[in-house]
């Protein structure tokens, strides 16, 4: 519902915010009204998420169960405004659009008794109609699937004829957008979430329900014929079985038979293997950006996935992103590859994000996850100030920070239960919030995949874990249109509107922007930074109502499932310009030694921006958080401003938040930032540091499915150490929900004569 003030609640939430110098001076006059320009076409934050997975690669359920449970907002209470199921690239062994049980049946996908999410594609639609061939490292293999006993299909199929149809019949019938997109296997790196959206549609568009399913209107071709092209899983010669695909680029010579890895019966790359597979490995992944942004430049979208976590890059392999890669990625089809999923899924795992030390095999070589393990639930390159996101930023590129469920399974417990020793559910835990405008001014209409991949695009977005904040504006404007105290809090009152309607300040006649945009000003300008957001209150979706343990250390009483915003850091870095490839600055790998020496003057020059500090910390007493007369739509939400004096150089302002204050042992250093995540991990116990003493009341029988939301003391799958005998520690899902933090995209600034911000609008 759209919120808006009246002239005398304006009044009082600017009286509010004015010091007691001014106050008197405030009127609903001097607030003025915000409103839409015609330049911005009217949007709201939209919560999703683009990486889980489901029985068609290596998830747990079907498709059907998966978009109930991300979408339904009354089963499933977190239920996000739009979803993108992407599982792995290559090949799968079964049908996930076969459904688990009666209750989740539909006229197009009928429940089947004896069949389920599990049963193979041979046991479901007959090997005669899986397409392809086997294929082989170099392409060579002509073995057609259809003539083995129990074939796993190639995913472009599974995508192309079987999965998009799901997702376009069950957007319609939840009047949900719901659409298709994958978790690529990357050459020469590991996984990427990306989607080519081209044919696909949402709602009801007037598809029938024919025999054996939904004929769709739509269509996934576009992904289909990527993932046969570009994914490294996928080594099917038969170019799209009899599509007659060619995966050459326009105007490059590396997709062309002078290349010896294209490969002329596929029509594709495919590099060799052994010494310099990663290098040919990622020059393939280029290639891909530039099919993309030749084909597809406005409907596509690259964002490598979890990529601290399989260890820096291998040039023999194929393992993590150097920040060399990102870069080439950016530079290769900016409109496509700009951003990165460095809040990764898994959240709940016994490695919080599947990161560990000596995760992997490089040359026979153990080396860490860049970074080791998480910190505070993201990975290093995001959670690290002046590290590579920062490193990024101060060239001024449009590199935006992601988040995902990464959903597969809940590890020891059934899909329905509450608990978790693996993963989320999309929106459970994690959430992209997206600044999602309606640019075909049908406002009766669901949003389209165009929208939402234009507002992936945009920057114009944040993410928070734990439902932490669920509200959130962010903008910068020239200090002239806002001078003094007045100004600054008059500014304010547009901040809150904005974030009580879930939308982004537009203030005619006033030189503003907001995350993913510059704000252009004149040499030695203020900027004046206002920020309005909502720490939802009761509670939040996490099922343990007992204290947190990791503020009981510091005598804070703080239920998990009503967690409370402790701080706010703005964090301003300076653009200095684009590096130049070849040059030693373009590239960089992280130290593999970076959990026992967090020391940033062994990370290489082209990995890092020290320019990057926090510029402000907001917190009780520095924000203002009471409205209007005790007007219940103003619960929650707190404003801050910050005023940037004098501004003579280009630079970026984002910010981080967190339940946890500074100095929470084995949490958060003395200066707020968030700790390694080891000490939380249950795959090395010994490591574990943090007590979990709260007795249930009423302890969960062995083998329940729990599906409450009130368990009021430490859970039994919590770790111990001693093992088995020892005492309970924080961890798995109960470390997550302890931990929580949310993240913006940037705002630019760009001074006039000063350095240009060139890969922002």
């Amino acid at each position: 519902m759209t919120v808006v003030f009246t002239r005398s609640q304006i009044a009082a939430a600017v009286a509010t915010v004015l010091s007691a110098a001014t106050m008197a001076a405030a009127t609903a006059k001097d607030a003025g009204e915000p409103s839409q320009s015609a330049a911005k076409p009217k949007g709201t934050y939209a919560t999703g998420d683009f990486h889980n997975h489901t029985t068609c690669s290596d998830g747990a359920i079907s498709m059907e169960k998966l978009v109930k449970k991300s979408t339904d907002k009354q089963d499933t209470p977190w239920g996000l405004d739009w979803f993108v199921q992407a599982g792995h690239g290559g090949s799968g062994n079964r049908n996930c659009t076969l459904v688990e049980d009666a209750s989740l049946s539909t006229p197009a996908y009928p429940y089947v008794e004896g069949r389920g999410p599990s049963t193979t594609w041979a046991n479901s639609i007959g090997t005669a109609a899986v397409k392809g061939n086997t294929g082989s490292s170099d392409g060579s293999s002509t073995t057609a699937l259809a003539s083995l006993p129990n074939p796993s299909m190639w995913r472009w199929q599974s995508i192309q004829e079987y999965q998009y149809p799901v997702t376009e019949y069950l957007s319609g019938l939840k009047n949900v957008p719901v659409f298709m997109g994958l978790e690529s296997v990357v050459a020469g790196h590991e996984h990427t979430s990306m989607s080519v959206i081209s044919g696909q549609i949402v709602g009801k568009k007037g598809g029938t329900v024919g025999a054996g399913g939904y004929v769709p209107v739509g269509d996934a071709t576009a992904l289909a014929k990527w993932s046969y092209c570009f994914d490294r899983g996928d080594t099917d010669n038969s170019r799209g079985g009899g599509q007659n695909w060619d995966c050459s680029v326009p105007g490059s010579d590396h997709s062309s038979p002078s290349n010896p890895d294209w490969r002329p019966t596929a029509a594709k790359i495919m590099p060799a293997g052994g010494a310099g597979s990663g290098v040919r490995g990622h020059l393939k992944t280029v290639e891909a950006m530039k099919w993309m942004a030749a084909y597809h430049p406005t409907t596509s979208y690259y964002v490598p996935a979890h990529l601290e976590r399989a260890g820096p890059f291998n040039p023999d392999g194929n393992n993590g992103f150097n920040i060399e890669h990102l870069r080439n990625f950016n530079n290769a089809a900016p409109t496509v590859a700009f951003g990165m999923e460095t809040q990764p899924g898994h959240g709940a795992s016994d490695n919080r994000g599947e990161y560990s030390p000596d995760r992997n095999n490089i040359g026979g070589v153990r080396v860490d996850s860049v970074g080791g393990t998480t910190y505070g639930g993201t990975g290093v390159y995001g959670a690290q100030i002046g590290g590579v996101w920062d490193a990024l930023l101060g060239e001024g590129r449009n590199w935006w920070f992601f988040a995902s469920s990464d959903w597969h399974n809940r590890g020891s417990f059934a899909p329905d239960d509450r608990r978790t020793t693996q993963d989320f559910y999309p929106g459970e835990y994690q959430r992209d919030f997206v600044m999602v405008r309606d640019t075909e001014g049908k406002a009766s209409d669901i949003n389209t995949p165009q929208e939402i991949v234009d507002g992936l695009r945009s920057g114009n977005s944040w993410t928070a874990s734990g439902q932490l904040i669920d509200r959130l504006t962010f903008v910068a404007c020239a200090g002239e249109r806002f001078k003094g105290a007045q100004g600054e809090a008059q500014l304010e009152v547009f901040a809150l509107q904005a974030a009580m309607n879930r939308t982004d300040v537009n203030i005619n006649n006033a030189n503003c922007a907001t995350m993913g945009e510059k704000l252009k000003i004149r040499m030695g300008e203020d900027v004046v930074v206002a920020v309005a957001l909502r720490d939802p209150t009761g509670t939040n979706y996490s099922p343990y109502t007992f204290a947190n343990p990791s503020l009981a250390q510091i005598g804070v009483n703080q239920p998990l499932n009503m967690p409370e915003l402790s701080h706010v850091d703005l964090i301003r870095g300076y653009v200095k310009g684009y590096k130049q490839p070849g040059t030693p600055e373009y590239s960089g790998q992280w130290p593999d030694n970076w959990i026992d020496n967090q020391d940033m003057s062994t990370v290489p020059e082209g990995a890092k921006n020290t320019t990057a500090k926090v510029l402000h910390t907001f917190g009780p007493g520095k924000w203002k958080s009471k409205y209007g007369n005790g007007n219940d739509a103003f619960a929650g939400f707190k404003t801050m401003v910050f005023r940037i004096k004098g501004v003579a150089d280009s630079q970026y302002v984002r910010l981080r938040g967190t339940n946890l204050p500074p100095a929470v042992p084995y949490e958060t250093d003395a200066n707020g930032n968030p700790l390694a995540d080891i000490y939380t991990n249950a795959s090395d116990p010994s490591k574990l540091t943090i007590p979990c003493t709260v007795r249930m009341s009423t302890p969960i029988p062995a083998n329940t499915v729990y599906t409450g939301d009130s368990i009021d003391g430490c859970p039994d799958h919590l770790a111990r150490y001693p093992e088995v005998t020892g005492p309970q520690y924080v961890s798995y899902d109960v470390a997550a929900w302890a931990d929580l933090w949310f993240y913006s995209n940037p705002i630019f600034v760009e001074v006039k004569e000063g350095q240009i911000v060139a890969g922002v609008n």
